[in-house]
């Protein structure tokens, strides 16, 4: 209320009360498996098959649930969380780097995720010009190719905002970083690290003090190659004038040295030389024409001295521990663990592992474990009990994969039968498996569960027709499969159908569809009113809905007012849902209704601080089987 001190008008404003409810998303995915790189036991946001390529790595001929991520984009899916789990030890791959002076570790690098990938990563040190920061150059390599680099310029071990840890934290999606030392010494550069030279040359002293031999003696396990040895020399009109000038005479010698060697020395014709302070750091090739790139990466592999000055590595190597002779001190192998059980899928809810991670994600619709149908019967059974509790607590439908085994429709009704435990509105079987070319094998067909196709089917006919559309039909085509694992007719069909087992069929013009949308309590004789998948997906989106929605009534004054506004705003996000088609009836009237009185807030309730809002609506069901009568028309006349 305004308060009136002076003749005049005076402006309020009055809230119209209108709290408008958001349509929650329907088809998010969630997938729970065994993969060799990603976060542990963390539920990552992904919205296509490159962010699962980057984080996760791709198709694994060993994860199920790789599998059924591609076919979930292929077949219309676009937002997924994935969580990685694994059974037994897992390390993240790491190296600890020394001074120059060797005088204890610097820092260590440690890859960004646990697994053996990180074996792969190699960081090399350099100085700058300077000598009071470093630049950090990371790369991960892989049977001689480079699958990502990344560079961090101009870091300081000193604090400050290019603080190394810092940088490295925010801007890295290979390492992360720490400071094992108490003050600012420098990291050792990679290469060969030259004495300090004097950089004023203003007499012929200084010029002679400079003449002296490079040699850098080069091995493989092969066998030692020839070394290659370089001597500079020059008129006093032509000495250098700096360091910098220095290292530039000095890389050309050794290139043409490399080039002119018979046989020539792939490994130092594409040497560098570069200027950081008063010192001179040389770095042959790692990765030369003939050269493993593993190969280059340890002392014993190659050796580059100068007549002074000190010798390292090309390049740090996270996950082989101590190298000998150089400034890399230590550090662990990263390792993958091996495939997960049914303990590993499930996690701890207190610590939010496994499934559970999921907790911590706003929201998610679709629930698939394609590892769960590898399991043995008994922890089966157990992952997908604790997975039904949990989507049931999560307003989320879990798709269930059937084991490989199961090959026929006698097998499959068998298995239906020892697990009668499936029988729950939120749940969805789905029958034959379904074959799917495999780029990791040659393109042969690979059997995998159909969770993954039916999510992306789900998501596709979300977004074309909505939740309430059933996502079965002639519309609903299994996109990415090479066949189907069975092949089924219509009375094979017609025997599975009844006991809520959904098909998927192949027709000579529509290919392979999804012929099937109960849930798992859509078996005829349990009679069940959330038979069918899309009008318990239906429920499911107004339930979150309304829960998200009707927040900010908690703690309002429990009365009319408070009624009246609940109706208004319930009402007109069932009345948006009936005009997007989602209920039967010609009139709102028939479609749906909301009650919020007297009637369903009496005293008592009050009293105890509980409103009710009463919702009904009449749901779509979908045409199961089409009827066509045909009569002849007698001859009158």
């Amino acid at each position: 209320m305004v308060q009136v001190s002076y003749p005049g008008v005076y402006v309020q404003e009055k809230p119209s009360g209108v709290r408008a409810i958001a349509t929650v998303s329907t088809s998010v995915a969630a997938f729970v498996d065994y993969f060799t790189r990603g976060p542990m036991d963390e539920a990552v946001e992904i919205f296509g098959m490159a962010d699962f390529d980057r984080i996760f790595g791709g198709l694994q001929a060993d994860s199920e649930a790789s599998y059924a991520i591609s076919q979930f984009f292929l077949n219309g899916g676009s937002r997924a969380y994935v969580v990685r789990v694994a059974h037994g030890t897992t390390r993240k791959a790491s190296v600890l780097v020394q001074a120059i002076t060797g005088a204890g570790d610097v820092f260590a690098a440690q890859a960004a995720s646990e697994g053996s990938w990180g074996n792969h990563l190699r960081v090399r040190v350099e100085h700058n010009e300077a000598g009071d920061a470093f630049d950090l150059y990371v790369a991960e390599d892989s049977g001689g190719r480079s699958l990502a680099q990344e560079k961090h310029l101009n870091l300081s071990a000193s604090g400050g905002p290019r603080y190394f840890p810092t940088v490295i934290g925010d801007a890295s999606r290979l390492i992360d970083a720490t400071h094992e030392a108490s003050g600012s010494v420098l990291p050792a550069p990679n290469g060969l690290i030259g004495d300090e030279i004097n950089v004023d040359f203003a007499t012929d002293a200084d010029v002679d003090a400079l003449k002296g031999t490079f040699t850098a003696t080069v091995t493989r396990s092969t066998g030692a190659l020839t070394p290659l040895s370089v001597t500079l020399a020059w008129a006093d009109a032509e000495r250098p004038r700096s360091v910098g000038q220095l290292a530039r005479l000095l890389e050309q010698a050794i290139r043409r040295a490399a080039n002119a060697a018979s046989p020539p020395l792939p490994a130092l014709a594409g040497a560098t030389v570069r200027a950081a302070g008063k010192r001179l750091v040389v770095r042959s090739n790692p990765r030369a024409t003939g050269y493993e790139a593993s190969e280059l990466v340890t002392s014993d592999s190659v050796e580059l001295k100068l007549s002074t000055g000190v010798a390292n590595v090309q390049e740090y190597v996270l996950g082989a521990g101590a190298v000998a002779s150089t400034h890399q001190s230590g550090g662990q192998v990263g390792t993958d663990g091996s495939l997960p059980g049914a303990g590993e899928l499930r996690g701890d809810p207190d610590l939010k592992t496994g499934m559970f991670a999921l907790k911590n994600v706003d929201l998610f619709n679709i629930l698939c474990l394609p590892r769960a149908s590898e399991l043995n019967a008994s922890s089966m059974e157990f992952i997908l009990a604790e997975a039904t509790t949990f989507c049931e607590e999560q307003r989320a439908m879990l798709l269930v994969d059937i084991p490989e085994t199961i090959r026929d429709v006698a097998a499959m009704k068998a298995w239906m039968a020892d697990n009668g435990s499936l029988r729950h509105r939120n749940l969805a079987v789905f029958f034959p498996r379904a074959l799917m070319p495999d780029p990791l094998d040659e393109f042969r067909l690979r059997s995998v569960g159909a969770s993954g196709t039916m999510a992306g089917v789900f998501a596709r006919t979300d977004a074309q027709r909505g939740v309430w559309q059933a996502p079965a039909g002639v519309d609903a085509q299994l996109r990415g499969l090479g066949d189907l694992d069975y092949h089924l007719i219509d009375e094979e069909n017609g025997v599975l159908n009844p006991l809520g087992i959904n098909c998927l069929r192949t027709f000579p013009v529509e290919g392979r569809v999804s012929w099937g949308t109960r849930t798992l309590v859509g078996a005829d004789e349990m009679a069940d009113e959330w038979k069918y998948i899309p009008i318990r997906r239906l429920a499911l989106l107004i339930e979150e809905s309304l829960f998200r929605g009707t927040k900010w009534a908690v703690f309002q004054p429990n009365d009319e007012p408070l009624w009246a506004l609940l109706r208004q705003n319930v009402g007109a996000f069932m009345n948006r849902l009936f005009r997007q088609g989602a209920f039967q009836g010609a009139s709102p009237r028939e479609a749906y209704y909301v009650k919020c009185d007297k009637e369903t807030n009496p005293p008592d309730n009050r009293n105890l601080g509980i409103v009710t809002v009463e919702v009904g609506f009449a749901p779509l069901k979908p045409a199961e089987f089409v009827v066509i009568t045909i009569q002849q028309i007698p001859d009158v006349g």
